[in-house]
């Protein structure tokens, strides 16, 4: 009595540090510890136990002052168990009616009989239904065989039975058994009496597998090989943020849950690692970053953050020195205003063409020859000068003759006169890819060849814009 006693103030002790033993979790136990045997179940025969009779324990208890009972059990699910407890004890308090009385038991010593039991157990827990903790109460029912002496016979079990948990997978169990016999007698080492079993002992329970180590069973583990956390399904948490790494996008930046685990500091909806300026709310399309003048460079690297540029020149506009709507890189007269339709160069006009007309036909050359005479290099100079003022326009320097003469030596004359012309031009700085130079000889007169005013009509040279 005095070790069952000493268990039982141990159980009540480390109940208040228990936490909750999960039966899946460890399927299997085993418990051992003592036992204690009571013949004394009926004043009145054995047809019903007195529980009482455990406030008088020492009067009528067998009690072994050892380890004697084992238990070993698994669990198979719904707060169901199913186990096997033997269990071995020394009667030498053997209870029977004392003849001629009604009421009165008689403590007999029997002589020390062996006793044996073996019983298959089914238990059902009420841990999950009372959701406790630490405080499992059971039933269990049952059969087994027993031991008294000489004497075995079969019995119907039930009983109760209460466990405290004092750690996931340590426990006092304390247990009662009512061991129902269909053995009327009761001669001591000849019957089996119907009789009460007690236990007091440790449980342990074990068999879980937790490859990580993390106190989170792999049936259970969403992260079975990885130390995590409980609250995280045993997944590890490595930015703290309450997302577990495996569905954490950022997983070593702290981040909400909208954000899939991704910070997004400037608030712009777009998360840190996507954002070219994760501290300053920007837009999408500039990838997270401010363009405070709409021109599509980030403000980072606009060069002109308040004036609306071009990406090309960094986001600053692009300069029109002669203000003509063409800008000086696109601009073949970024010196002189004009039109865009002519890549910023002035267009040449009527009265420019005209202008070049009058003087070409002043062109005078040497009699039958293609060398100018003193007096037209002053013409010649005009003519450059018109031309300069148009860069990006192109001209055709024509040449025509008069009928005198033969039509082949006309011809060669013409040709070789409108690229006399031609070279000066270019001598003096007209770009060569502006100029042609063709001969027309005496095909296209403007006058009559019958005089000699006409003649010389005819004798001209030509400039013309080509469009």
């Amino acid at each position: 009595m005095k070790h069952l006693n000493k268990l039982f103030a141990a159980g009540l002790l480390l109940a208040g540090l228990s936490t909750q033993a999960q039966n899946g979790d460890n399927p299997w136990a085993v418990s051992f510890g003592v036992n204690a045997v009571d013949t004394k179940v009926s004043a009145e025969g054995n047809s019903s136990p007195q529980f009482i009779q455990l406030i008088n324990a020492d009067d009528n208890w067998n009690i072994l002052p050892s380890v004697s009972y084992l238990n070993v059990s698994r669990y198979v699910g719904d707060g169901f168990s199913i186990g096997l407890t033997g269990s071995v004890n020394k009667i030498d308090k053997w209870l029977e009616r004392v003849p001629g009385t009604e009421s009165t038991d008689a403590v007999l010593n029997p002589g020390d009989l062996s006793y044996y039991a073996v019983d298959a157990v089914i238990k059902y827990s009420f841990q999950d239904l009372i959701k406790s903790t630490w405080l499992d109460p059971s039933i269990n029912v049952g059969g087994g065989y027993n031991f008294f002496g000489d004497a075995s016979a079969g019995t119907v079990n039930g009983g109760l039975g209460l466990t405290f948990w004092f750690t996931e997978n340590v426990g006092l169990q304390l247990q009662s058994v009512y061991k129902h016999s269909f053995d009327e007698n009761r001669v001591a080492d000849a019957d089996v009496p119907t009789h009460i079993q007690h236990f007091a002992g440790l449980s342990f329970k074990f068999g879980g597998k937790d490859t990580d180590g993390d106190g989170v069973y792999d049936k259970d583990d969403a992260c079975p090989e990885i130390a995590g956390l409980k609250a995280l399904n045993g997944c590890p948490d490595t930015d703290k943020d309450g997302i577990a790494d495996k569905d954490d996008a950022c997983p070593e930046l702290a981040g909400t849950p909208e954000n899939n685990g991704c910070p997004d500091t400037d608030g712009d909806g777009i998360i840190d690692p996507e954002d070219a300026c994760p501290e300053v709310a920007g837009t999408k399309i500039m990838k997270g970053c401010p363009d405070a003048d709409g021109d599509g460079v980030a403000d980072k690297d606009d060069e002109c953050p308040t004036v609306k540029g071009d990406r090309a020149n960094k986001g600053c506009p692009w300069p029109d020195g002669d203000g003509d709507g063409v800008f000086d890189k696109d601009d073949a007269c970024p010196e002189v205003a004009g039109t865009v339709a002519n890549n910023g160069c002035p267009e040449v006009s009527d009265e420019a063409v005209k202008k070049l007309n009058d003087y070409a036909k002043t062109i005078l050359f040497n009699s039958g020859k293609s060398t100018f005479q003193k007096q037209t290099y002053p013409v010649l100079e005009a003519i450059t000068a018109i031309l300069k003022e148009y860069p990006n326009s192109k001209f055709s320097i024509e040449g025509h003759t008069d009928s005198d003469g033969a039509e082949e030596a006309n011809q060669v004359l013409s040709t070789s006169r409108a690229e006399a012309v031609k070279a000066y031009l270019i001598e003096n700085g007209i770009d060569a890819t502006r100029l042609s130079a063709t001969g027309f000889g005496e095909k296209f007169p403007i006058d009559t060849n019958k005089t000699s005013k006409g003649k010389a009509n005819n004798r001209r040279v030509e400039v013309k814009l080509v469009k």
